[in-house]
């Protein structure tokens, strides 16, 4: 028996969340690296490494806690399903994608993997996505998951819901192309697969 580093992109990923949770405090969350502020500062090197960055810092131990348990129970089936550079580029992608929709819509900082963690929660639903089939599974995920977070936007509970809704909806893109353009390089490789 020994131990492997099963899965590179989202080990690598929990480590350098939990490396910059101890060794960066957030008690002036202005002044990290790793916290997006709301500000376009195009000008600005450090505004670009933001974009991608805030989603490596954490507010506090629960908020690094509860979205390392979903990266780690999740993360490693999607990379072992399409393969370390596509989880790498959802990753960068979604952190990209929700930093710009938050800074366009909203005045305050963002930081956290929340984005992340909805990515991985729609697009682990769709794993047996098969062209023209919607699992149930994923229409069950949308309305417990989404359905919380579009309730959630109506409170004040400095959480960013909106976020989590865009890291899903990114998600679920993310399940459709790759399992429909898995489906077509399937039946190219099999010709008879287009015969039914």
């Amino acid at each position: 028996m020994r131990i492997t580093f099963n899965s590179p992109v989202i080990l690598t990923f929990s480590f350098l969340c939990a490396i910059v949770y101890l060794f960066n405090p957030q008690s002036h969350p202005a002044n990290s690296l790793f916290t997006l502020l709301p500000v376009w500062d195009l000008d600005n090197f450090t505004w670009y490494f933001r974009l991608f960055s805030n989603a490596i810092g954490h507010a506090s131990t629960d908020h690094l806690m509860s979205n390392l348990a979903f990266i780690l129970l999740l993360g490693p089936l999607i990379e072992e399903k399409y393969g370390w550079k596509n989880t790498l580029f959802m990753l960068l992608s979604t952190a990209l994608i929700c930093s710009l929709f938050h800074l366009l819509f909203f005045n305050v900082g963002l930081l956290g993997a929340s984005g992340i963690v909805f990515m991985l929660i729609l697009l682990t639903s769709l794993v047996n996505f098969k062209s023209g089939e919607i699992p149930l599974t994923f229409i069950l995920i949308v309305l417990v998951y989404i359905g919380k977070e579009i309730m959630g936007t109506f409170s004040d509970d400095n959480i960013s819901h909106t976020t989590h809704i865009v890291g899903g909806i990114v998600g679920a893109a993310f399940g459709f192309l790759l399992n429909k353009k898995k489906s077509k390089k399937n039946t190219k490789s099999n010709p008879l697969n287009a015969v039914k």
